[in-house]
């Protein structure tokens, strides 16, 4: 996959006047990106367009113009474009009231490392989790993480031939599936593999 470069953005200006027709296109992008694995947690399976959506939002609020600004933006989504042999994704953790996300997200401790994906036939693939800065601590997980699942080269042949694609978590008291994608949600990941 290519990474997002400068050209590939509009102007702010320019963003003003397509954001949003832009916008309608990846919400109806986004449904077919999106994995409910239980009723509080998501992963959110991200690709340049997605990404390309979040640094215009960006660079809109923060009203950024300035070339090292908006390379700043590119260099830090570009490493979340998968790779044609991983999916990326964004892994929400999602409780309304306050105070039962503070408990839950202390009990959940390390559930960013226990979520996987698999290729019917073949082992778990656990993700990877953020790479780019740590986003727990001793105490409590955050609720937001970025993730990777590393495929191999056979998986990623047998995925792309329709193999079902599954997802879970092994986190004890916390444990999902296996459950296999929506077709949808399939189908748009195969499109990830090279």
């Amino acid at each position: 996959m290519t990474n997002l470069t400068r050209e590939d953005l509009w102007s702010l200006e320019d963003y003003a006047i397509n954001r949003d027709e832009f916008r309608e296109k990846v919400l109806a992008h986004k449904k077919n990106r999106n994995l409910q694995l239980n009723e509080n947690s998501r992963l959110l399976f991200e690709d340049a367009l997605t990404l390309k959506y979040q640094i215009q939002e960006m660079l809109r609020i923060e009203k950024v113009f300035e070339a090292a600004g908006i390379q700043d933006e590119l260099d830090t989504y570009n490493p979340m474009i998968p790779d044609g042999d991983n999916w990326k994704a964004t892994f929400m953790i999602e409780y309304v009231d306050v105070e039962e996300r503070k408990l839950r997200l202390q009990e959940l401790k390390n559930v960013e490392d226990l979520i996987w994906m698999q290729v019917e036939g073949h082992d778990k693939v656990y993700a990877i989790a953020d790479e780019d800065m740590e986003r727990a601590n001793e105490t409590k997980t955050s609720s937001v993480h970025f993730v990777c699942f590393q495929l191999s080269i056979d998986m990623v042949a047998a995925a792309k031939q329709g193999s079902t694609i599954l997802a879970g978590c092994d986190l004890e008291g916390f444990r999902i599936g296996p459950s296999p994608l929506p077709d949808n949600v399939a189908d748009s990941l195969r499109q990830d593999l090279a």
